[in-house]
């Protein structure tokens, strides 16, 4: 199992447009994926799950990942999160 925690910066949290793209890419992978945000853990593969967790801005998530492709998974979820917030922060 590999994790790694980030920090959201999204101006608006997880919202449906960064969880439904996340929740696409995890989707890719095989091994298992959650998200976890102060007290919930969620399947980041639910965009509804996702949802859920309420991750606001400037809240901190670990993504674990546990299975066969697992860091390919956890590195790509990651860049894509960050870029997503990258361009929030632009436009």
């Amino acid at each position: 199992m590999v994790s790694q925690k980030i920090v959201v910066q999204g101006a608006y949290g997880l919202h449906l447009r960064p969880a439904s793209l996340m929740c696409q890419e995890a989707l890719k992978y095989s091994c298992h994926i959650t998200l976890l945000s102060g007290t919930k853990s969620v399947n980041a593969k639910s965009v509804l799950g996702v949802l859920g967790a309420c991750v606001k801005r400037d809240m901190e998530i670990e993504l674990q990942c546990d299975g066969e492709d697992e860091e390919e998974a956890l590195q790509a979820i990651v860049n894509l999160l960050c870029t997503i917030f990258e361009e929030e922060k632009q436009g």
